[in-house]
């Protein structure tokens, strides 16, 4: 798989979203009729409530906002992360965006886990509801598929079969590699966030998802993978 393929001109990324606002009763009102529209067609079971949905709100980019981006590029022997995170979401977008305008050679490729169906997307919407221009690593529109410089470790794992998810969890554990959610998961990240406000710790939870979808692709391409001793953490 990718026998040719660089890592070195892959950057790896994983991004954190929590619902718009703490709870609820704390939607305005117009925007809160129109979450109980969006309620009625993904609520688990008859009796849920669009209270009770709202738990799954930070996973539509309608109704939530990014609160990490974290990124990996392996650099001679070193793999380096950093994390674009905060409150701030449009400092946070336009920072991750002027990171990737530097990144943005030919050749280069975006990877994450489900990228292609949540995280390229997610902030590419984001960015347009913040007033931001699309990078053109995210800008789709016009181009033709081979024009796409997008990876995506599940679909990678499909091999054609559309109908198959695989969590980056379950593979981890298939290829020995070590649990990314040793912390938390994914559907903690908005109680963190509005609850304690631990951003580090979110952070931390991002950046080791990261470390998974690279030493993945290790795997995938029949590598030995990215040790802990050959990671270091930068400051953006």
């Amino acid at each position: 798989m990718f026998k040719n393929l660089d890592l070195r001109n892959v950057l790896f990324l994983d991004i954190e979203t929590v619902p718009s606002y703490p709870a609820y009763h704390q939607i305005p009102d117009e925007m809160k009729a129109l979450w109980d529209k969006k309620a009625r067609f993904i609520k688990d079971s008859a009796d849920d409530t669009p209270e009770i949905t709202y738990r799954k709100a930070g996973i539509y980019a309608e109704f939530g906002k990014i609160v990490c981006i974290s990124v990996g590029l392996f650099t001679g022997q070193k793999f380096r992360l950093t994390s674009f995170a905060g409150d701030d979401e449009q400092k946070l977008l336009s920072d991750f965006s002027l990171m990737l305008s530097k990144f943005s050679k030919q050749g280069n490729m975006l990877c994450a886990h489900n990228g292609k169906e949540f995280d390229f997307p997610y902030i590419a919407r984001r960015m347009l509801i913040n007033g931001l221009p699309l990078p053109d690593q995210l800008n789709l529109a016009g181009k033709k598929p081979w024009e796409v410089n997008h990876l995506d470790t599940m679909e990678l794992w499909k091999f054609g079969d559309y109908k198959h998810y695989t969590s980056l969890q379950l593979l981890a554990f298939l290829f020995d590699i070590p649990n990314p959610k040793d912390d938390i998961d994914g559907s903690e990240v908005g109680g963190i966030y509005w609850d304690s406000h631990d951003i580090q710790r979110i952070s931390r939870y991002c950046q080791k998802d990261v470390i998974t979808i690279a030493r993945l692709m290790n795997r995938y391409m029949g590598q030995e993978m990215i040790l802990d001793d050959d990671i270091e953490i930068i400051n953006p």
